[in-house]
C-alpha cells in the first residue's frame, strides 16, 4: 500500500508519478523501496488517468457501502426498542434485588 500511497502524493502534489519520485518517498517514509514493486506500480499507472479513476472507484464504492451501512444501523434501532421495553416495575424489581 505504501507504493500506491507515494504514487498518490505525487499526484496530488501535481508531481509526475516516476520511479526516482516514489522511491524518495518511500525513504522519507523509512520504508526500504524495492525495485520491482516501483517498476511495477509506474508502469501500471501509464496512460491511467488517476483523479478518473479515483472518481470512478469511488462511485462503484457507494452503492456496495450503502447496503452494508443500513445493516449496521438496523440492529442499534432494534436494540433501543429492546431497552425501552423495561419498564418501572422490572427497574424497581432490579434494584430491591441488588440491595436485599
Amino acid at each position: 500500500m505504501e507504493y500506491i500511497y507515494s504514487a498518490l502524493v505525487l499526484h496530488a502534489a501535481g508531481k509526475q508519478v516516476s520511479e526516482d519520485a516514489v522511491a524518495v518517498i518511500l525513504k522519507s517514509a523509512g520504508v526500504e523501496p524495492d525495485a520491482s514493486r516501483i517498476k511495477a506500480l509506474t508502469a501500471s499507472l501509464e496512460g491511467v488517468d488517476i483523479d478518473e479513476a479515483i472518481a470512478s472507484a469511488m462511485v462503484a464504492a457507494a452503492p456496495a457501502a450503502a447496503p452494508a451501512q443500513a445493516a449496521a444501523a438496523a440492529p442499534a434501532k432494534e436494540e433501543v426498542k429492546e431497552e425501552e421495553a423495561v419498564t418501572e416495575e422490572e427497574a424497581a424489581a432490579g434494584l430491591s434485588a441488588l440491595f436485599g
